[in-house]
């Protein structure tokens, strides 16, 4: 085993000074440190500003940004900036897009907006007794923190509720102190941490020094306050509908009805199977991450809380599902999406700042709705293709470039490859085979 080097400092050092130490231990290609140097911001600010946002920053990775156009949300036309490397999921979300602007659109609401958080905490004693004392003390405990709501209790916001919750059944001893907060149109990190944090301290000194509890009693045991990325009450609901005659169009010949029944089996098989769901859901956060990217809000935590959602009741299962009612075809998602429009990095960052303008600086609520028809369209596209054509035909197609890019084609070799694929099955296979016939004919 090689001996261990640790690194002493490296987070001080410059740019420069990172690169040269890494040519100077990692045995890798040296064009590296010119692929670092080309892909940084050649405005000197930006890139500034760029650095700041991580920690040990050598470079810039770039991802494409693309808009998919004609999404029709609530009565008005979006134009959606999509940060993603799949081509496939930008393509899908805007053909699903302009399929559903003229059969209605997406119907979006917010059912809720609440994000919690919970100070953990250890406690041993007459269970009554800690009842008693946290009902005496709630309203204090939320009027200590008024510094730090107070700001945002001007937009709107701030602790709408604390519970306190006994968890012993989880855990020895365990309690928790769940809040409930509107952060407004801010994501709300920081400011829950900060919340808690002052509520935790509160809540522990009233404890120790309350005289109507034993010894035991007031040795509390605080383990940690902190956010929750589960937030199940953050609800955003959106449909499409159609009857199902408007759904004759684009359907590889298959009839309508045809198309629902075996789109339903589809959603069906998803709640059924978790190995179906899983990738179900994915195809939902292909167009929300994307979104999500593009704006500077944080998409692990909207994924990680989607998929805890999807296993709500005990399974894992699909987030959206397929109803049909007189003759009306539904198709609807609804799960939580916490994200913000301001703090964090959406107004920081230069092209989150130019997403969110792109959208007509939506408000939180907004921005949960039109990420919501996105997933929505995503998850519609694929399925779609599923049951009708197969995914293979659409997906291999808009990879093409990336197939010849990878057997290093030029430009006239990926020209000629796209004329002569158009009608034909795309693998790696069949394009390695054709660059091989081209290139024996041009020696």
């Amino acid at each position: 085993m090689d001996k261990i080097q640790i690194i002493h400092g490296f987070s001080r050092l410059s740019r420069e000074e990172k690169i040269r130490h890494i040519l100077s231990v990692v045995d890798t290609n040296k064009e590296l440190s010119n692929d670092f140097k080309s892909h940084l911001h050649t405005n000197p600010s930006y890139q500034k500003r760029y650095e700041e946002f991580s920690e040990n920053t050598v470079t810039n990775y770039f991802l494409p940004f693309s808009l998919a156009p004609n999404f029709f949300v609530n009565g008005k036309f979006y134009m959606v900036p999509m940060v993603i490397e799949e081509s496939s999921v930008v393509a899908a979300a805007s053909a699903a897009a302009k399929y559903w602007a003229v059969r209605g659109g997406f119907h979006s609401k917010v059912i809720s907006a609440i994000k919690t958080g919970q100070v953990h905490f250890l406690w041993r004693g007459d269970v009554n007794n800690l009842v008693l004392f946290f009902d005496n003390q709630k309203r204090e405990l939320i009027k200590s923190a008024g510094s730090i709501t107070k700001n945002m209790r001007k937009r709107g916001g701030g602790i709408i509720d604390i519970e306190l919750l006994d968890k012993r059944e989880k855990y020895p001893d365990y309690f928790q102190l769940h809040v409930k907060f509107d952060t407004a149109d801010s994501m709300g990190a920081n400011f829950i941490n900060s919340v808690l944090e002052n509520i935790a301290k509160v809540f522990e000194y009233k404890i120790q020094f309350n005289e109507n509890f034993s010894d035991k009693e007031r040795n509390i045991e605080i383990i940690m306050s902190i956010l929750s990325n589960y937030s199940p009450e953050c609800l955003v609901e959106t449909e499409v509908q159609c009857s199902i005659d408007q759904l004759e169009s684009n359907l590889e010949s298959m009839p309508a009805h045809k198309f629902v029944n075996k789109l339903k089996q589809a959603v069906d098989i998803a709640n059924a199977d978790i190995s179906r769901a899983v990738t179900h859901n994915k195809g939902i956060f292909n167009g929300i991450d994307s979104v999500m990217l593009a704006t500077g809000n944080d998409f692990r935590a909207i994924e990680a809380q989607g998929h805890a959602y999807a296993a709500k009741d005990g399974q894992y299962s699909a987030l959206s599902e397929v109803s049909i009612e007189n003759n009306i075809f539904h198709f609807k998602l609804k799960m939580p999406i916490s994200l913000g429009t301001v703090g964090g990095i959406t107004r920081l960052h230069p092209l989150a700042k130019r997403s969110l303008e792109l959208l007509g600086n939506p408000n939180a609520k907004e921005l949960m709705q039109i990420a919501s028809s996105v997933g929505l369209a995503s998850n519609f596209s694929s399925i779609k293709s599923l049951v009708t054509k197969g995914i293979q035909a659409g997906h291999m197609r808009m990879h093409l470039k990336n197939i010849l890019r990878s057997f290093n084609a030029g430009e006239e070799e990926i020209n000629l490859a796209v004329n002569y694929f158009k009608n034909k099955k795309i693998s790696h296979n069949t394009v390695e085979h054709f660059l091989d016939r081209l290139r024996k004919k041009e020696k």
